[in-house]
């Protein structure tokens, strides 16, 4: 595809529409620049000579001058209608912009303040001011059209519904994210489909308090404006079957989000006892990927949100992915938490998030493919918004060395108060600051040698924990890693652990973590050494009737 760039009449400001061509040709347009100061009657005479498919034209100086120009145009366009035979887009400040968008003459016009990847959309045929049909309402297809810019999504809900719907219109027509996260409260949450056991003074604890069907239909219709984001929700604590049957006709939902562990009498979200709540968990999977929606198993950041060390962590991804494929998921979404738990450092978080992306990816293959998701840990940010604001920034910044796919912005405000409209706006803009920054290059941290021997560490003694779960299903006929029983009994044993488990009804609680040399370790608990993975593991060995893992 072929674009023609001025800067026409009297205007020589070219910063903006040079801009525009290095976006155009980094997206495989081919791209002609015929300079500033460009009189309408040269700019027609170079439309008929280089006959491109998209026109564009930059005016930085005063409205009325701009509505002159505009009316040339137009009477060019009178004289030869041929010229109309292409696309035209527009570049200028807030007030021409405005008197552009009245002409009529432009199929997109942009003020300056619209993030990279509206301009790539509206490139490629995808306008945010265009029919609802182009707007590509599948996760993958607008990964794929907004490629190399990660998509933004960001949770809403507030106690009251209707705050909600006013808020989510707002940021919709805003274009302030892609995907908007349905944030529903606990009671919905947990008792959506038995409505008699929610406790209404509760209500709007955690979230919108979602109590029908009819309310999520209104959320996703009141969202159809702007850049159309798409949606999706939290998925119940109970009845998760339902809750994805409900998402998937109300709200058309990006992906589905369970747990494989959680929900459960694990982290007390629910009242099932856990392995009935890993069987539960894995038919939810199954269903999404039976429906052909993209699947997220948020688990690996769970354990992490209760200290069980970076290697617990790695290994918990790896079983939650592998749980995916197995259970047929074609699109698996993998979350990121960074700067978890609070404390970690920058490099040593890197170091694990890109051992986890090693083990998860090396189960992808023909029929599962990963999508990568970062995020900001919500325990690590300040209450202060100013000092909020400076660490969500920097750890957007960071997490993008994974080239992830989605940016899940986390509000600098969250820490303090549930986001507001204005403030999850203004949260994503910040992250769109911190994305386009690193996509002018980023350093390479797995080059310096304390990531890379991090890294490698990691990686064996993640493998080594992986294997000695699949020894506790040394006894059963099926796959280790997708039995409900063997997990239940790698949880019970105290292979898989978290110190703030101590004093559940399954877990044990008996890891000690600390933040050594940046990095989140088990240690003794008396003499506060860190402890390797292998000698944990065989000390929870004590005798052929338990875990035997001594010979390993």
């Amino acid at each position: 595809m072929k674009i023609l760039a001025a800067s026409i009449g009297n205007c020589v400001h070219v910063a903006g529409v040079h801009a525009f061509l290095d976006l155009a040709r980094a997206n495989g347009f081919e791209t002609t620049y015929i300079g500033p100061g460009v009189p309408i009657q040269r700019l027609v005479s170079a439309i008929r000579e280089q006959n491109p498919d998209l026109v564009a034209l930059s005016y930085r100086l005063t409205p009325q001058s701009a509505q002159t120009l505009f009316g040339e145009l137009k009477q060019e366009f009178a004289q030869d209608p041929s010229l109309r035979n292409r696309r035209f887009f527009f570049g200028g400040t807030p007030p021409v912009a405005e008197v552009a968008t009245g002409s009529g003459l432009f199929e997109a016009v942009f003020d300056g303040s619209e993030p990279a990847e509206a301009v790539v959309s509206a490139l490629k045929g995808l306008s945010a001011g265009g029919p609802i049909e182009k707007h590509i309402d599948d996760l993958v297809g607008r990964v794929q059209a907004a490629s190399p810019v990660p998509l933004i999504r960001h949770h809403f809900g507030l106690p009251s519904l209707q705050e909600t719907l006013e808020g989510a219109r707002k940021i919709a027509q805003r274009g302030a994210l892609d995907i908007l996260s349905l944030a529903p409260d606990q009671n919905a949450q947990e008792s959506f489909f038995k409505p008699e056991a929610m406790s209404s003074g509760l209500d709007g604890a955690g979230g919108v308090p979602v109590r029908k069907p009819d309310d999520l239909r209104g959320l996703f219709e009141t969202t159809r404006c702007g850049n159309h984001p798409l949606l999706r929700c939290y998925s119940g604590t109970n009845d998760l079957i339902k809750w994805a049957e409900m998402l998937r006709e109300t709200v058309n939902i990006a992906w589905g989000a369970v747990p494989l562990m959680w929900y459960s009498e694990l982290d007390g979200r629910s009242k099932r006892p856990l392995r009935d709540a890993i069987a539960e968990n894995q038919e939810a999977i199954r269903w999404y990927a039976d429906k052909g929606i993209p699947v997220e198993v948020n688990e690996s950041h769970q354990w992490a949100l209760r200290r069980c060390g970076d290697t617990i962590e790695l290994a918990t991804a790896y079983i939650a992915a592998y749980n995916a494929r197995k259970l047929g998921v074609k699109d698996y979404v993998c979350q990121f938490m960074f700067d978890t738990p609070k404390g970690i450092s920058p490099s040593m978080d890197i170091a694990k998030m890109l051992a986890k992306l090693e083990l998860v990816e090396s189960l992808a293959n023909g029929s599962f493919t990963v999508l990568r998701m970062v995020r900001t840990g919500l325990s690590s940010m300040s209450t202060d918004p100013n000092i909020a604001k400076g660490q969500m920034a920097s750890s957007v910044f960071s997490a993008m060395t994974l080239r992830p796919h989605i940016v899940h912005v986390v509000g600098f405000s969250e820490a303090d108060h549930a986001a507001t409209a204005d403030e999850v706006i203004e949260s994503c803009e910040i992250a769109r600051g911190a994305v386009h920054k690193a996509l002018l290059g980023m350093p390479r941290p797995e080059h310096d040698p304390a990531v890379s021997a991090r890294k490698a560490q990691l990686l064996d003694e993640a493998r080594f924990l992986i294997d000695a779960v699949k020894r506790v299903g040394t006894t059963h006929p099926h796959d280790p890693l997708l039995s409900p029983d063997v997990l239940t009994a790698a949880v019970r044993g105290g292979l898989l652990d978290a110190s703030d488990l101590r004093g559940g009804t399954v877990a044990r609680g008996g890891v000690v973590t600390r933040i050594v040399g940046g990095a989140c370790v088990i240690v003794d608990g008396a003499s506060e050494a860190p402890i390797a993975e292998k000698d944990r593991v065989n000390k929870l060995a004590m005798s052929e009737d338990d875990l035997d893992m001594a010979e390993m």
